[in-house]
């Protein structure tokens, strides 16, 4: 992998942007940095994500004439490992060159340990674990999932273990809080007993 491209996605979890760009921004600020060269999809009339190939861009609003509302930023990291390599858009390789098929969560976690960004592991949602396991950033809400086993009907064939499946903000301390909670609960222990 490029130095480059390593630098984007620590660039990613250290501040929870993708090329300055925050969750909250607008589609029309989305678009003047990224362009317009994404799909546009929709659910219903009240959210909408735009996907860039490696970048997907997710608002919400609380009626159809409403403005849209930022709602969060995800890498989908899983999609290079099918060799398309214009997938991550002209803006991102032009800016940061080749993207390798795979991004080593190890790789990354040291990068990021040296520039003094650390990672906390989080619970994992129940339906995922324990083929993904999640780490956390809590100065920019940043959550990165990577493959923690194979499972041959729920895991990329493309993928092994170690690689990131995806990098997403904001992920806040509330959503990670209810995450541990939901695993006490599983656990059959109370996260709110004194």
């Amino acid at each position: 992998m490029t130095p480059y491209s390593l630098a984007f996605y620590v660039d990613a979890v250290r501040t929870g942007t993708v090329l300055g760009l925050r969750p909250a921004d607008s589609p029309d600020r989305v678009a003047e940095v990224m362009g317009t060269d994404f799909a546009e999809n929709r659910v219903g009339k009240r959210a909408m994500f735009r996907d860039y190939g490696l970048a997907e861009f997710h608002w919400h609003r609380a009626a159809a004439g409403d403005p849209w509302d930022g709602h969060h930023v995800s890498l989908q990291v899983h999609r290079l490992a099918h060799g398309d390599r214009a997938l991550p858009g002209e803006v991102l390789r032009a800016r940061y060159g080749r993207f390798a098929p795979r991004l080593s969560f190890g790789k990354l976690r040291r990068l990021l340990d040296r520039r003094g960004v650390p990672l906390v592991e989080i619970p994992e949602y129940a339906a995922n674990a324990p083929r993904f396991r999640t780490f956390w950033q809590p100065g920019s809400l940043t959550a990165v999932s990577f493959v923690a086993a194979r499972d041959p009907h729920r895991t990329p064939g493309d993928l092994r273990v170690g690689d990131v499946w995806r990098i997403e903000a904001p992920v806040p301390a509330q959503q990670v809080a209810w995450r541990e909670e939901q695993h006490a609960r599983a656990a059959g222990k109370d996260l709110r007993a004194p």
